[in-house]
């Protein structure tokens, strides 16, 4: 498991120790329920978004993108688990041309299939076929899916323009096929004997419009990589301080410090070849996830497993993530759920909480024994060239009418880095493959941002004391913790862990 328990690093005190706590480990939940609207609508919670060129061997030539919505799902969350909405529609938006606009969108639409599996009840004239109340019926496989009661199946559209009034066309798979299969969420061992066999299954090649080159397309549950400890940062830090000063290390870290320990997700894995995505002149894209529903919504008085509700209207954007943590730990309580229904091309309307950031000073409001640690620098240039424009010689689009937008941006002509050779810390660590060059799932965000909120990309200076400080929130990310190969993110973990035989 990673390392859970936080420690002084350098020489700095309790105090900054604290604020490691405080600002990366509440951090480190990303955009897991992050605005108060989305708590209500969970299906729809997009929680993190990975953009970055593949470095799977023989696929160099591609851009994976990783959206991943519906966070804290237990595995053990059944008899209905976490299937997506049907009524919501999940999007992949790129921008090649700078000016906040789409140019490109993937959306992605599901449909519930229910089998109803009913069995035989009773003997003779008391006998009754009856519903059985659970997801499957027995075990399930690669060929053998006739066990499932409850499964879905989605489609996916190409928009070029804008995404409600552009060219739609449907993307297929290499078979001619316009439907794709989600796998089922892991249930258990028992029910699930050869569970990655069976997911890596639904992976689907695909004919991309206008790409003379087939991608790659799956929708699954996967691990959450994200590690946190929820209860003891939101109960205002109430943590042992002593183990937060040094007296433990990163390396004695106890497992009970991660609440998400035990949590899945699921993953939307798109992956485009770069032809298909820049626009030609400049290999800067720039890209976000989304999703929406329906402005109406009236209950069923009535409800059957199939209709619970009717919906209508124009679609309406409820969730919105490009860079991690903007609104998690930037954008102002009041606006979250504004940010979440916002475009990138309205994006000024946050500037403040850009250029005069809240989080660094709040940590000295409460530890204000640690003195002054966040950078006395305004308005913070530094964050508007990262989260709104792209860094100068890395990742900034060469239009000289650029929008400033909050989107997470590539550069598509650096190459890929050899999953040996990657940096946790992606460009801080030298490393320009990585983060905020894009973001890939080693990349530690976590620690890049808190050092860059303290002012590593600052020039040095008397206003900024903490700009060569190794800021880390001892919780690493780990190149074990994720797979190589598309679609990049770990099995989800089983409902139960005991298999038939009782072996664990």
């Amino acid at each position: 498991m990673q390392d859970r328990t936080l420690s002084k690093t350098g020489t700095l005190g309790a105090g900054l120790a604290a604020i490691m706590m405080l600002a990366g480990t509440n951090a480190e939940a990303s955009s897991h329920r992050e605005a108060p609207f989305i708590t209500e609508n969970p299906k729809v919670d997009a929680t993190d978004f990975y953009m970055f060129r593949s470095y799977e061997a023989g696929r160099r030539a591609y851009v994976t993108f990783l959206a991943n919505y519906y966070p804290l799902q237990d595995p053990f969350g059944g008899p209905n688990y976490f299937n997506l909405d049907d009524n919501a529609l999940y999007e992949i938006h790129i921008d090649n041309d700078a000016d906040a606009v789409e140019d490109i969108t993937f959306q992605f639409q599901f449909q519930t299939n229910f089998q109803n599996i009913e069995i035989p009840v009773g003997t003779g004239a008391d006998m009754r076929t009856v519903s059985v109340p659970v997801y499957n019926a027995g075990p399930v496989d690669m060929g053998m899916t006739d066990a499932l009661n409850v499964s879905q199946t989605y489609s996916v559209t190409m928009v070029e323009g804008d995404r409600r009034t552009g060219t739609r066309r449907p993307v297929m798979s290499t078979q001619g096929n316009a439907t794709f299969t989600k796998p089922a969420d892991n249930v258990g061992m028992k029910s699930f004997p050869n569970y990655e066999n069976y997911a890596q299954a639904q992976i689907a090649t695909i004919d991309i419009p206008g790409c003379a080159s087939p991608g790659r397309v799956f929708v699954g549950q996967r691990n959450d990589p994200f590690v946190v400890n929820l209860g003891q940062i939101f109960d205002l830090l109430n943590a042992d301080l002593a183990a937060l000063t040094g007296a433990t290390n990163c390396d004695a870290a106890p497992e009970q410090f991660d609440d998400l320990n035990d949590k899945n997700v699921t993953t939307f894995a798109l992956e485009v070849p770069i032809d298909c995505l820049t626009n030609g002149t400049d290999p800067v894209i720039g890209a976000w996830t989304t999703a929406s529903l329906r402005q109406a919504r009236v209950l069923d008085p009535t409800p059957t497993f199939a209709s619970t509700q009717r919906v209508g209207g124009a679609w309406t954007q409820v969730s919105r993530l490009g860079h991690p943590l903007v609104n998690e730990v930037v954008i102002g309580l009041e606006d979250k759920n504004m940010f979440n229904a916002s475009e990138p091309s309205g994006d000024t309307q946050f500037i403040d909480y850009v250029t005069n950031p809240t989080l660094p000073e709040l940590v000295e409001l409460i530890f204000p024994a640690a003195g002054p640690l966040a950078p006395d620098v305004f308005p913070r240039a530094d964050l508007v060239e990262v989260f709104l424009q792209g860094v100068d010689g890395l990742n900034r689009p060469t239009s000289a009418n650029q929008v400033p937008s909050e989107q997470l941006r590539l550069n598509t002509m650096i190459e890929a880095t050899d999953p040996a050779g990657q940096s946790a810390l992606g460009v801080l660590g030298g490393d320009t493959a990585g983060f905020p060059n894009g973001r890939r799932p080693i990349d530690d965000v976590v620690d890049i941002e808190l050092r860059v909120l303290f002012g590593a990309l600052l020039d040095a200076g008397p206003d900024v004391p903490a700009r060569d400080v190794p800021l880390t929130d001892c919780a690493p990310t780990s190149s074990e913790t994720f797979l190589n190969t598309f679609p990049y993110a770990s099995s989800p973990l089983p409902g139960n862990a005991i298999r038939v035989d009782g072996e664990e």
